[in-house]
Formats: structure tokens, C-alpha cells, sequence
């Protein structure tokens, strides 16, 4: 793709989602919002792979009814109450079609059939960030109107983390398994939404981390499939080692970091005594953990002569940027130490 344009549709994302974050009312919102929408279309068809434009055409058409919704949302509560302030939403029939909206554009379950497969159909780089600069403008608003219908984020949470685990067992592309594990997360952050926003926050921080560093080993790998990842040792030995210690940070195992959210979010959830919901989603996980631990055997104990359906790939020199793997996987393992720093940062 010609740089300047390039360019121009990154500087079209961040200012999309600079000012969905910055605004007080409907209109500004839903029209950052479009323009993140717009920016990343043609950056996911820019190999006019058949697959990719299949993908780009879902995403768009699910972005365009979550829009339509949102805007229809937004005009019915102007209509109910006079006013379109973001943070003024009092009526409860606009703020739940919002949050389903905001659900749908984020990919929560049950509107979550679109993202592994438009996931499946992209780029690694384009992947990641549909996987993480994507939802922070649909968080931002889901955080300003703090929803205050209890039952629909539990339900959404509950289900996601459910259908986000059982949904990752029986997959082999690397692709839908990290959009599984993004619905799980997702359930996550929106079940302790309206208890900790703050928690919530740290959540989407640390997954965000997590995340970029399993896409990066993924894209220096050049894996797409379960199988390629048996041959990944030949190309870069030691990455291979730490890389299960991303996946179990991914599945939430202490002593990593991706032990610290689950960790707050459990005990924030028997604080507020929905025991039986902490219990589920501490289930939950355990499904999201095998099919990461299914990585981590296929990387590290299945060696490439045995595996008959993996070729060993040419050992060539990787011409990937390596400093951001370097940095999210120190951080995907080791920040669990300084979960006193983090809650003490993002404390209200």
C-alpha cells in the first residue's frame, strides 16, 4: 500500500476513536465511531485476497447496523428525555439498545458470530488491530453510560465467557482462536462493568498487552494454523520457549500477568456476593485455558520430524520490527508484581 495513504487511513483511526473519546453527545460519538469504521476498511482488503474482501464485507455490514442502532438509540432518547448529552441517559429502553449495539460492534456473545470469521479472513498486523485499537471507542462509550441495567451486562459477560471458551476447543486456524479468546476476555470486563469501571479498564489495558504480544510471535512466525506453530523453534528457539508463558498469561495462570484481572474481577464479584456468577466464570476460564495449553503443546513438546502435516520452514532472517514483541511479551509475563501500582492508578 502507497505510504501516504497508509498515512492517511492510521491518522483517519486515531482520529476517529480522539473524538469518540472526546465527546459529550450522540451525534460527535456515532460519527467517530464511522470514521474508525471507514479508516480500517480498506486497510483490511488491501490484498484483495477473496477471503479479505469476504471478511471487510462483514465487518462493514455489521459495523452499519450497530451504527444504524446506536443512532437509532441515541434519536429515541433525545425524543424521550430532550437532550443528547452521553453521560444523561435516564431512560432504560434507549440505554439497553445502546449497549447492545455497543455489544455488537465490539463482538460481545450472542452478537459474536461475525468476529472469527472476519478475524479468520484478515492479515495478522490488520488482525491486531481489529482486536485492540477497534474496541477502545466502543468501551469509552459503554464507560460514560455505565449502564445501570445489571441483568443485561451479566447475562452478555456470562454468555461471553462461556461461548468464548467452548467456541476456541475444537478450532485449529490461530486466528479464530484468538477471537475466541477476545469474546472470553470481553465477558470479562463487561461483567465487573458496572461494579469497577476502573477494573474494567485494567482489564482491557493488560488484555490489549497480552494480545499484541501473541499476534507479534504469531506474525514472526508466520503462522496461521496450529500445525505451523510446531515448526516455529527452527526459526527463533528462544521466542518459542517464552511464548507458552504468553498463551498461560492469555489463560490467566499466576504467577502471570494475565492472573492479575481475572484475580481483581473474582474477588470484586464475591464482594458484590454474586458468588455463583464469580463461580461460572471461573469455569469459564478453565475452557479458554485448554485450547491455549493445546498452543503451547503443538509449539514446545510436538518437535517438527514428528509432526507429519508441518514442513520446516527456510531459517531466514525475520525483517519484523522486534522491539514491540519485546516489550508486550516482558510486560504479558512479568507485570503481576506491580498489581498494587495498577490498582492503585486507576483507583476512582
Amino acid at each position: 500500500m502507497n505510504p501516504y495513504i497508509l498515512a492517511i487511513l492510521l491518522f483517519g483511526l486515531g482520529l476517529g476513536t480522539t473524538i469518540t473519546f472526546a465527546s459529550s453527545h450522540w451525534l460527535l460519538a456515532w460519527m467517530g465511531l464511522e470514521m474508525n469504521t471507514l479508516a480500517i476498511i480498506p486497510l483490511m482488503a488491501q490484498h484483495h485476497h477473496p477471503r479479505a474482501v469476504e471478511a471487510t464485507t462483514k465487518y462493514f455490514l455489521t459495523q452499519a447496523t450497530a451504527a444504524a442502532m446506536l443512532l437509532f438509540a441515541s434519536v429515541t432518547n433525545a425524543w424521550l428525555s430532550g437532550q443528547w448529552d452521553i453521560q444523561q441517559m435516564t431512560h432504560p429502553l434507549p440505554i439497553t439498545i445502546i449497549t447492545l449495539a455497543l455489544a455488537l460492534k465490539i463482538g460481545l456473545a450472542p452478537v459474536h458470530a461475525w468476529l472469527p470469521e472476519v478475524l479468520q479472513g484478515l492479515d495478522l498486523t490488520v488482525g491486531l488491530i481489529l482486536s485492540t485499537w477497534q474496541k477502545l471507542a466502543p468501551f469509552a462509550l459503554i464507560l460514560q453510560i455505565n449502564p445501570t441495567n445489571s441483568t443485561i451486562l451479566i447475562i452478555l459477560g456470562l454468555t461471553s465467557t462461556l461461548i468464548g471458551g467452548w467456541g476456541g476447543l475444537n478450532q485449529t486456524q490461530l486466528r479464530k482462536i484468538l477471537a475466541y479468546s477476545s469474546i472470553a476476555h470481553l465477558g470479562w470486563m463487561i461483567l465487573v462493568l458496572q461494579f469497577s469501571p476502573s477494573l474494567t479498564l485494567l482489564t482491557l489495558l493488560t488484555y490489549f498487552v497480552m494480545t499484541s504480544s501473541t499476534f507479534l510471535v504469531f506474525k514472526l512466525n508466520k503462522a496461521t494454523t496450529i500445525n505451523t506453530l510446531a515448526t516455529s523453534w527452527t526459526k527463533a528457539p528462544l521466542l518459542t520457549s517464552l511464548t507458552p508463558l504468553i498463551l498461560l498469561s492469555l489463560g490467566g495462570l499466576p504467577p502471570l500477568t494475565g492472573f492479575m484481572p481475572k484475580w481483581l474481577i473474582l474477588q470484586e464479584l464475591a464482594k458484590q456476593d454474586l458468588a455463583l456468577t464469580a463461580t461460572v466464570a471461573a469455569l469459564s476460564a478453565l475452557l479458554s485455558l485448554y485450547f491455549y495449553l493445546r498452543l503451547s503443546y503443538a509449539m514446545t513438546l510436538t518437535m517438527s520430524p514428528n509432526n507429519l502435516s508441518g514442513t520446516t520452514p527456510w531459517r531466514l532472517s525475520s525483517t519484523q520490527l522486534t522491539l514491540p514483541l519485546a516489550i508486550s511479551t516482558t510486560m504479558a509475563i512479568c507485570l503481576l508484581p506491580l498489581t498494587p501500582a495498577a490498582t492503585a492508578l486507576l483507583a476512582p
